[in-house]
């Protein structure tokens, strides 16, 4: 087996600092005993001297416009489970290290991914691009690689027989020991994980008890490391909270990329793809405003999802400004694995379905739609709309138009050419919409054809459709 860790140092901040590309100097603070100091900040608070550890209220006197978040262990945990849906696309075998962490087992998927090397990179590609920073270990073991992750070093361990002898070298502050253990293995020279595994098992569980040599075991593999593996929600809806209040629609397009790789990776796990999207724009004291993307068929493409939004985003105004977003996805529905052909032709991969779907994102949902016909001789009512993609096939007659006009116009130009017809259509005497008329192909004198019918009830004469 192998294991990879991603332990995320910057959590706490990076929960509130990734909606933003640029964001202001911003702190991160939660109470210790009676004060309230700063647990993180990003780089622009950081270049004004702001520090972890340092008060609150000297921090914000030192930057006058340094952006306070309290920290949230719900958005933080919330987060963490986000991580490991998308993880998913990687391996279905991931496992939370709380509060910080994740674990995952890829022993059984790198033939996939074609390599160990091609696997981190995209790891990490991955993980920038939802905007957090990790440190990658691998080991044989779970906590082994946790404990190098947990180090800095960055290390990949894949022969067991040399997981010992990098695990020596760790501080033992790096164990999930109380603070009274670690002190006292201080106090007995015991600064490493080597010098702990030289002590005596029995002499460590009468002092310490049984826990710290069995966390020594589980790191090296000597004793069973039983993980329970992340499960995901059967809905998908995550939530970003903005560090800064947004005013344009446009400008939540940053913030949404962040999500929709985390949709990609849930949907990959779930052999499914969603039909439905829907962004929640929250504001102080108004209604949320509400985004909707529809798709013709099931997707689970991030870049997908992102133009329609984008274009959706376009078109829409906030009436007031956002301080969070939620994104969900309203219809998950089983896709099948397709395989691709290894000699398709790059003319024919072109997908129309994105063309209707970017249609309707610019023109609303009602301006593009099927067609499909309907048992009857009227031209007006031989066809309904229907929803896109989804129309039945209309055999086409050389004698009539495409486009027809949504009613027709009294024609009193005279000079008219009659090339063909009459073609008599006498129907719907039943629903009181009755109509006896006999059409005709004709040109005008600018030599454009036009279907024309004459009423044969008043004689009166009506263009009623166009030729190409």
């Amino acid at each position: 087996m192998l294991w990879l860790a991603l332990h995320f140092p910057a959590f706490p901040l990076e929960v509130f600092s990734r909606g933003t590309l640029a964001p202001e100097p911003l702190a991160v603070a939660e109470k210790q005993g009676s004060r309230a100091c700063v647990v993180a900040c990003n780089e622009a608070a950081m270049n004004d001297g702001v520090r972890p550890g340092m008060p609150v209220s000297a921090a914000q006197a030192l930057v006058a416009g340094l952006i306070v978040r309290w920290r949230a262990p719900a958005a933080e945990q919330e987060s963490l489970a986000g991580l490991a849906a998308w993880a998913g696309r990687f391996t279905p075998s991931v496992s939370l290290q709380p509060p910080d962490g994740l674990l995952l087992e890829i022993g059984g998927c790198l033939r996939l991914h074609r390599g160990l090397d091609r696997l981190l990179s995209k790891v990490k590609d991955g993980l920038s691009a939802l905007g957090y920073a990790a440190i990658q270990a691998c080991a044989p073991t779970p906590h082994g690689a946790w404990l190098l992750a947990k180090a800095g070093k960055g290390a990949c361990i894949r022969d067991p027989t040399r997981l010992e002898s990098v695990l020596a070298t760790l501080p033992v502050g790096l164990l999930e020991q109380p603070l009274e253990v670690l002190d006292g293995l201080e106090m007995i020279g015991a600064h490493t994980l080597g010098e702990c595994l030289r002590l005596p098992r029995a002499g460590l569980v009468r002092r310490f008890g049984r826990r710290l040599p069995d966390e020594l075991e589980r790191a090296l593999g000597k004793a069973h490391d039983v993980r329970a593996f992340f499960v995901p929600p059967a809905r998908f809806e995550r939530r970003l909270e903005l560090p800064a209040p947004v005013e344009a629609a446009e400008a939540l397009l940053f913030a949404v990329r962040r999500l929709l790789p985390e949709l990609e990776g849930y949907l990959v796990l779930h052999q499914s793809g969603v039909q439905q999207l829907e962004l929640l724009c929250r504001h102080e004291d108004v209604p949320d405003t509400v985004v909707s993307i529809g798709f013709v068929q099931p997707v689970r493409d991030a870049g997908r999802m992102q133009l329609l939004l984008r274009e959706t985003l376009g078109r829409t105004r906030l009436p007031e400004p956002v301080h969070a977003i939620v994104l969900k996805a309203q219809r998950i529905l089983p896709v099948a694995a397709a395989s691709g052909d290894l000699f398709q032709d790059a003319i024919q991969t072109g997908d129309g379905n994105l063309l209707l779907e970017r249609l309707r994102a610019r023109l609303g949902k009602e301006a593009v739609h099927g067609i499909t016909p309907t048992a009857d001789h009227r031209p007006e009512l031989a066809w309904k709309p229907c929803e896109a993609g989804q129309g039945s096939s209309i055999s086409g007659n050389a004698h009539r138009p495409l486009w027809l006009l949504p009613r027709p116009v009294s024609c009193r130009d005279g000079r008219l050419v009659l090339k063909s017809g009459p073609e008599r259509i006498e129907s719907g005497w039943w629903d009181g919409r009755g109509v006896a008329r006999d059409y005709y192909v004709a040109q005008d004198r600018n030599g454009a054809r036009l279907w024309v019918y004459c009423d044969r009830a008043s004689g009166e004469w009506f263009v009623h459709g166009l030729f190409a």
